[in-house]
């Protein structure tokens, strides 16, 4: 990849499945940094965080890929897509991509995503190489 993303942002409160899937990022050697959040509220917390500097810096929001689990404590995968919708910013989300990637086999859940404009892309547990690289194509 000729230009790195400034950010994948791993949203899981699994600690194998954060190590696994950090793994396969820096084998893929996307993103400037990874950043892992334990909940929606953590991960709100780093966004805001985020565009709030982008903003006092006056300069675009970075380029950020969120991989979103549906199910962890706190606040959940569908909370956190209210709380995103409600951030507050005036610089456009362009550069922030959401996939939610789950155990879940729920078909319902892969159609509630389907319904919210925010999520960019559904997949399932593992994250693999291949997967990162078809985001990357699909939407970078």
């Amino acid at each position: 990849m000729e230009k790195k993303l400034n950010c994948v942002l791993l949203v899981d409160d699994d600690d194998a499945t954060n190590f696994m899937s950090r793994l396969v990022i820096e084998r893929a050697g996307i993103a400037e940094h990874i950043e892992i959040a334990l909940n929606g509220r953590d991960a709100i917390e780093y966004l805001t965080r985020t565009v709030k500097q982008a903003e006092a810096e006056h300069t675009t929001v970075p380029s950020i890929l969120i991989l979103l689990d549906i199910n962890m404590p706190i606040m959940d995968g569908w909370e956190f897509l209210q709380a995103y919708k409600a951030l507050d910013t005036t610089s456009p989300k362009d550069e922030i991509i959401i996939v939610m990637i789950t155990t879940s086999t729920n078909p319902e859940d892969e159609r509630r995503a389907e319904k919210i404009p925010e999520v960019a892309g559904f997949t399932h547990k593992p994250l693999r190489l291949a997967m990162v690289e078809e985001i990357l194509k699909k939407h970078f």
